[in-house]
C-alpha cells in the first residue's frame, strides 16, 4: 500500500512533525510513504529513506510573515508570486500522477491553510478524477482556529463532502473534542475518526539526574519565546521560588541566551541550547513553563509534570489559548496570558501547581499514530470491498 501526505508548515514545524510521525507509523506497518512538504526545510526532522522510512519531497518552500498566514513568503523572504504557486501545484499534482497512492492525506486542509486552497483543490480534484481514486482523508490536530466568517464553515463542509472520505482527528474526545474549537455541522460529524494524540514513544528510563527538581522552561525561538524566557529569568533572579531554573533556548538565539545568563547567578539559573533529551528532563522537573503548542502540551501531559502554559497569541492566533484554557481544567495545570506575564505572576502561577500531579492519559489516548494506521486500513478495506 502507498500513502501520500501533503503538508505545509508556515510558522513552527508542528504540522510537519506530526505528519512525519504518521509517516513513521505507516512505514512500520510496511507501507510505502511519500511526504510532500511545502514549508521551509527542517533537516532535523527529515526522515531517513535509506533506513526504510518515508520519502520526503520538498516543494518550493513557503513561510508566513510571522503570524500573518495570509501573507506568504518565498525562500528568499520576498512575497510569493504566481510562478511559485504554479510550480507548487505542478509538483503536487505531478507527484500524485507518478505515485498513484492508495491513500492521500492532507494535513490541516480544508479546515485551515485557506491561502493554499488553489493547490490543495488542484491535488484533490486530480485525485478524484483518477481511474482508481485514493482514499482521501484530512488530518487535523486537537484544536483548530475557529472560522472567522460563517461562509468558511460552508466552504469546509462542501470540500469535505465532495472530496474527502473522512477526517483523522488527532485528539481524545474525552479531553479535547474538536467541537470545542470548530463549529461542526451535522454533515461533518460522521466523517470524524478520533485517533488519540500523536506523540513520540516515552523516553527510555536512564540514570540521568540533569533537571531533577528544577523548573524547566522551553518556549520556542526568536520573538515567540523571548517574553517567556525573560520573565522566567527575572523570576529566577528574584528568588521567589527555591528551585533552580533551566531555560532551553534555541541554538540560533545565542545573544538572547547571553542576556538571560546575566540576569541571575548559575545556582539559580542555567541557560543552555535545546537538548535532544528534553522529554527526559521534563520527567525529572518539579514544574514546566512554556507555550501551549500541540507537541509541548502533550509532552507535559505525558510526563505528568505540573505546568504553566503561556499561550502564543500574536495576531489572530487562538489555537494555543483555547488549548491552554481546556487543559487548565485539569489539576496541576495553570495558564497565564502573555499580557499578564510578569516575574511575580509567573511565580504565583507556579506556586498554584507545584506538588500536584497531572492525571495520566490512557495508553489509547497516546497511541494516535498507530491507531491512525488501523483506522486508515479499515477505511481502505471498506472502500475496496
Amino acid at each position: 500500500m502507498r500513502l501520500l501526505i501533503a503538508v505545509t508548515h508556515l510558522l513552527g514545524t508542528g504540522h510537519l512533525s506530526r505528519a512525519l510521525a504518521l509517516a513513521e507509523a505507516f512505514t512500520a506497518r510496511g507501507w510505502r510513504v511519500d511526504v510532500a512538504s511545502g514549508g521551509r526545510p527542517a533537516p532535523h526532522l527529515a526522515p531517513n529513506p535509506t533506513g526504510g522510512g518515508a520519502t520526503l519531497h520538498q516543494l518550493p518552500p513557503l513561510a508566513s510573515d510571522g503570524a500573518d498566514f495570509a501573507t506568504l513568503l518565498g525562500a528568499d523572504g520576498s512575497p510569493a508570486d504566481d510562478a511559485l504557486f504554479a510550480a507548487r501545484r505542478a509538483m503536487l499534482t505531478g507527484l500524485l500522477d507518478s505515485l498513484r497512492p492508495d491513500v492521500l492525506i492532507t494535513e490541516l486542509f480544508p479546515f485551515g491553510r485557506r491561502a493554499l486552497a488553489a493547490e490543495f483543490d488542484a491535488l484533490l480534484e486530480r485525485a478524484r478524477a483518477l481511474p482508481q481514486p485514493p482514499l482521501t482523508l484530512a488530518s487535523v490536530r486537537d484544536i483548530l482556529a475557529p472560522p472567522s466568517k460563517p461562509k468558511r464553515i460552508a466552504e469546509t463542509e462542501d470540500r469535505l463532502l465532495r472530496l474527502y472520505d473522512g477526517v483523522l482527528v488527532h485528539s481524545d474526545p474525552a479531553l479535547i473534542p474538536l467541537e470545542d474549537s470548530w463549529p461542526l455541522t451535522p454533515a461533518m460529524t460522521p466523517l470524524l475518526r478520533y485517533t488519540g494524540f500523536v506523540v513520540p514513544p516515552p523516553p527510555v528510563p536512564d540514570d540521568g539526574t540533569d533537571g531533577q527538581g528544577e523548573i524547566l522552561v522551553t518556549a520556542g525561538g526568536g520573538p515567540v519565546g523571548r517574553p517567556v524566557f525573560e520573565a522566567a529569568a527575572l523570576c529566577a533572579a528574584s528568588g521567589a521560588l527555591p528551585q533552580r531554573w533551566r531555560l532551553l533556548v534555541a541554538k540560533g538565539d545565542a545573544a538572547l541566551a547571553g542576556r538571560l545568563r546575566a540576569l541571575a547567578p548559575p545556582d539559580r539559573l542555567l541557560v543552555e541550547p535545546v537538548r535532544p533529551d528534553f522529554r527526559a528532563l521534563l520527567g525529572r522537573a518539579s514544574a514546566s513553563v512554556g507555550r501551549c503548542g500541540y507537541n509541548t502540551a502533550l509532552d507535559c501531559l505525558t510526563a505528568g509534570v505540573p505546568s504553566v502554559f503561556c499561550p502564543f497569541e500574536d495576531g489572530k492566533e487562538v489555537e494555543q489559548t483555547i488549548r491552554a484554557a481546556i487543559l487548565a481544567r485539569q489539576p496541576g495545570i495553570a495558564t497565564l496570558r502573555e499580557a499578564d506575564l510578569t516575574p511575580d505572576s509567573l511565580a504565583r502561577a507556579l506556586q498554584s501547581v507545584l506538588g500536584a500531579r497531572i492525571p495520566p492519559l490512557s495508553p489509547a489516548s497516546l497511541a494516535g499514530a498507530a491507531r491512525s494506521v488501523g483506522i486508515v486500513e479499515a477505511l481502505l478495506a471498506e472502500k475496496t470491498s
